[in-house]
């Protein structure tokens, strides 16, 4: 399928940090775009789409928001921080549902927004498409689940590309980056879990919604595979992660302090519920954790067009120029700052 102007396109999860940003940028290149979120659309643009409040595990919710769609993007899953039942029922049986009810409407494709979670703690960089999928916790394991569902439905003579992003950043994305974006904008040093100086590949949401749309507009026989998508400049955590705190002013500095005691500590801290980062955050955020992109460039023509400094900065910029929309507001999604708890008071520290 070429690039059409006013493809009508349903996008899962519309509402969400990734779903605000992929409805922008389809609405942008002359798309119809139907919403299907739990969530009110509560955006500027909300006159502009058709929305439908609905859960993708209801096969009737999902039905009418299929209407009319002549392909689908599928956004929408529940995250690390929700229960693990939520997590398998959304990741999984959602993911199926939605599939069933493509099909049963002949829309001939449905790009899938799967994970790098996939991979599992990795002994080997950079990642490629072809590593074995080991999935952690429920978050990961529900992940390698969801793909198998699309393989089931590409079995049947559906396009289903998938891609795989590293964790993104950009407009609309708080969760656990507010906690350090907090600190920075006080303008406090951040400690990190060990040196720093591992390489963690990020990706900004706008390169995110490139690989969709490429996925989605590109010929069949080449986007229906599997794509990893991520930032092609990246250096090591300590320095991606001072450019905000240079963009900030302050002087401060990322610290770093030894990570097997701050693992065990952030460990006990998780199990009284005292703070806000899971497992796959504090120990994976001292290890390298990046991903080979080049399949993307050479089958898709993708290219990035932000490094990691250019995404946290840029994310960190629309935080300080929206804080007084969401003072006060916290959750478990990635559009409101995550609770940070006893890390507060260790602020004071720093």
């Amino acid at each position: 399928m070429n690039e059409t102007t006013g493809t009508r396109v349903m996008v899962t999860g519309g509402a969400g940090f990734l779903g605000i940003n992929l409805v922008r940028y389809l609405l942008d290149r002359g798309h119809e775009v139907t919403s299907l979120d739990l969530m009110p659309f509560d955006y500027p643009e909300r006159d502009r789409i058709r929305e439908v409040i609905g859960d993708i595990r209801n096969r009737a919710d999902v039905d009418r928001a299929m209407e009319g769609a002549d392909l689908v993007v599928h956004c929408a899953a529940a995250l690390p921080l929700y229960k693990a039942e939520d997590i398998f029922s959304t990741d999984i049986d959602g993911t199926r549902t939605v599939f069933e009810a493509a099909h049963a409407d002949g829309i001939p494709r449905v790009v899938h927004v799967s994970s790098t979670a996939v991979y599992g703690i990795p002994d080997h960089h950079p990642l490629v498409e072809d590593d074995p999928l080991d999935g952690v916790g429920p978050y990961g394991i529900s992940k390698v689940k969801a793909e198998d569902e699309c393989a089931a439905f590409r079995a049947k003579g559906m396009v289903v590309p998938i891609i795989r992003p590293k964790s993104f950043i950009g407009p609309e994305r708080l969760g656990v980056f507010a906690l350090f974006y907090d600190w920075a904008k006080d303008g406090r040093n951040f400690p990190m879990i060990g040196s720093g100086n591992n390489r963690y590949q990020l990706c900004d949401v706008e390169d995110v919604c490139q690989g969709i749309y490429l996925c989605l507009t590109g010929p069949a026989e080449k986007v229906d595979d599997v794509f990893n998508i991520g930032a092609r400049e990246f250096t090591t955590m300590k320095e991606d992660y001072q450019a905000v705190l240079d963009d900030a002013g302050f002087g401060r500095r990322i610290i770093g302090f030894p990570a097997s005691p701050v693992i065990w500590t952030l460990r006990f801290l998780e199990m009284l519920k005292l703070s806000p980062l899971y497992k796959w955050v504090y120990e994976t955020a001292c290890e390298d954790s990046f991903v080979s992109i080049e399949k993307a460039e050479t089958v898709l023509g993708y290219d990035p067009l932000h490094s990691n400094k250019d995404a946290l900065v840029r994310n960190y910029r629309w935080y300080l120029e929206n804080l007084e929309s969401f003072e006060g507001a916290s959750g478990v999604s990635h559009r409101v700052p995550w609770k940070q708890g006893i890390l507060r008071l260790f602020k004071i520290f720093f």
